[in-house]
């Protein structure tokens, strides 16, 4: 039985699908060609992802295709209650989903799609494939692979490469240059400082804003905040990061010396404990701290709670600690990703990008099924190249092409100076 908030939701949160739908228009073509082809007939795909507009359409892909799908949640806080019971009562998914549901109940949730005995795995964190390994292993033998779309969940897939013990084949989606370039970069640049803005109406210009990690994620943040008028700090580990953060023009140094400058920080490392107690103690009174990476173990939260002498809730989302040092820190979305949380998550444009990666991936999946081997199978550059030359279209942009002349160039070793 699927689990959402309430059925009655439903019309409110197809407005919205619809409207995210209009500015999908890759994805959009997919459903049209799916619905004729029928790629994914007799595939029951078992997908955990962030429950938005954006996802809704990807499942009406989905389903165009002939697929039986499951959906939960991949954070408790990104849900749309609205749009889960739009996705359950009229795309045709069972949803497993509720916004702000604790621990226990987030992982009946993910019982729920697992109960479906899934074919396809189509994960967002790697919740979903580490609980398959971990406590179903039954379950192995009916699935042909999954994909997974973020950059935690497939640092995760790949230690499991790497220890052996994935046992299907994962196309990691968010290594496409049509996902990472775009989604993490500027969907994530966007939506983080959007979610921070909804929950505190901080001004950005004039601030001091620390992002602590500087990979594609950090560097749409670190852009958007600068952009905005903010004097940018970076912190990384990475020394080419630091020095590509360096060179494009941000501040770089230690995050202990940063916390003594920032007035907003925000991590994105995919780590934890990217910001601990101690730097705590060392940030200003007021110190504003959100999370951008797929899980809340960036910030120090349990011990930031402990420490703490009082709570105060000022705002949704908006939570400030007084530490008995006297500096109150604000913590935004309990430490959760605070675009998805406090937000509205990615625009549909960057969306269309990465989910019509992904369901281009799951039919190259599904056609190949029983020769990919268990691991980590790179999405093919054709899909990749299909979904920009289809963007660029949508946009009315239109580019050059590669002569005979030059495509033999540029693969003739004879030619020289």
């Amino acid at each position: 039985m699927s689990m959402v908030r309430d059925l009655a939701l439903a019309d409110e949160g197809g407005r919205k699908i619809a409207f995210a739908g209009r500015r999908m228009p890759v994805l959009s073509a997919l459903v049209d060609r799916f619905a004729e082809t029928k790629p994914f007939v007799g595939q029951r795909i078992a997908a955990c992802l962030h429950v938005t507009t954006e996802t809704a359409n990807m499942c009406r892909a989905l389903v165009a295709g002939g697929a039986e799908l499951s959906l939960c949640a991949s954070n408790p806080l990104s849900t749309k209650d609205d749009v889960a019971a739009a996705i359950q009562r009229d795309i045709g998914a069972e949803v497993f989903a509720i916004h702000g549901c604790d621990r226990d109940t987030f992982y009946r949730q993910v019982q729920g799609v697992l109960d479906v005995r899934p074919t396809v795995v189509v994960d967002d964190g790697a919740d979903l494939t580490t609980t398959i390994h971990n406590d179903y292993p039954q379950l192995l033998d009916d699935i042909i692979g999954g994909t997974e779309v973020t950059s935690t969940g497939v640092l995760r897939i790949r230690n499991m490469a790497t220890d052996g013990a994935l046992r299907y084949p994962v196309l990691p989606t968010n290594d496409a240059a049509t996902k990472h370039l775009f989604d993490n970069r500027y969907g994530t640049g966007q939506n983080t400082i959007d979610g921070i803005l909804r929950a505190t109406n901080v001004l950005i210009a004039g601030s001091t804003f620390v992002v602590i990690g500087y990979g594609w994620c950090g560097r749409g943040v670190a852009a958007r905040a600068r952009g905005m008028g903010a004097r940018v700090i970076v912190t990384e580990v990475d020394p080419i990061r630091a020095l590509e953060a360096k060179l494009d023009g941000f501040e770089v140094m230690p995050m202990m010396d940063a916390a003594e400058r920032g007035d907003v920080f925000v991590t994105v490392t995919g780590n934890r404990d990217a910001i601990t107690l101690d730097h705590m103690r060392r940030m200003r009174d007021g110190a504003i701290l959100a999370n951008s990476g797929h899980f809340d173990v960036e910030i120090a939260v349990a011990d930031l709670t402990d420490a703490a002498v009082e709570r105060r809730e000022l705002r949704p989302n908006c939570v400030e600690y007084v530490l008995p040092s006297g500096p109150g820190i604000i913590l935004l979305a309990e430490g959760r990703l605070v675009g998805q949380s406090a937000a509205e998550a990615h625009p549909a444009e960057v969306m269309d990008m990465t989910f019509a990666t992904q369901a281009l991936a799951l039919q190259y999946l599904v056609a190949n099924a029983g020769r990919l081997q268990p691991g980590i199978v790179e999405i093919p550059r054709a899909v990749e190249d299909e979904v920009a030359r289809a963007k660029l279209t949508a946009y009315g942009v239109r580019i050059d092409e590669l002569s005979p002349g030059q495509q033999q160039y540029l693969t003739d070793w004879r030619v020289g100076t």
